[in-house]
């Protein structure tokens, strides 16, 4: 074979290289949007690099894998329910209390399902894998709540908060948690013509 046959071939098996690299690794990138949605951009965001990005989500898909998350019994899943109820009926006299509350609730649900709960960062990057559809509740629900606690949310911030919150609750739950009970009304000193709605009926509405 010439030299110039050589080079050509050598070129040619380049190219066809490249080409698989550049295929794995769109497939790769598609497969992490569709895993991760929003989070994909905000990973991005975060870390000013795309490989970076996707290496941080390969390694959440990583340790995810490794966690033995379980599906809730039905006794529970009614459980929670119930609880959930609780929580709602709550807000219409104690809306602190019941933020807080919720935020506990949540906090249960995550650890029954089979997620550590011990690092706030950490848990929302284990939530990520299977729950990135929801995972924005969950962050603005939390920062609501440590508002809440500072003394620094109003009552139309805690009402969010719970919507945000039921959001996670219900996608861990597995069904909405409220879908066949009476929503609990407003108090008339707090409705407001804006809003005009309780934070479950807000949140179906979403």
């Amino acid at each position: 074979m010439s030299t110039t046959a050589t080079i050509v071939l050598i070129v040619v098996v380049l190219l066809v290289l490249a080409a698989v690299v550049v295929g794995v690794q769109a497939a790769r990138r598609r497969r992490l949007r569709q895993t991760f949605g929003p989070e994909y951009d905000r990973v991005v965001a975060d870390t000013g690099s795309r490989s970076e990005a996707e290496k941080e989500l390969l390694e959440r898909t990583k340790r995810h894998a490794k966690l033995e998350i379980e599906p809730l019994s039905a006794e529970s899943r009614t459980r929670y329910a119930a609880a959930w109820e609780e929580v709602q009926i709550r807000f219409v006299d104690s809306p602190k209390e019941a933020v807080a509350t919720a935020d506990e609730l949540v906090t249960r649900l995550i650890t029954e399902r089979g997620y550590p709960t011990g690092d706030y960062d950490e848990r929302l990057a284990d939530l990520s894998v299977e729950h990135a559809a929801t995972l924005e509740h969950y962050r603005s629900a939390h920062e609501i709540s440590i508002r809440s606690r500072d003394g620094r949310a109003e009552t139309e911030d805690l009402r969010q908060a719970l919507v945000h919150y039921r959001a996670l609750f219900a996608d861990l739950l597995g069904e909405d948690p409220v879908a066949h009970t009476t929503p609990a009304p407003r108090p008339a000193a707090e409705a407001a013509p804006r809003t005009g709605t309780t934070p479950e009926t807000d949140a179906t509405s979403r």
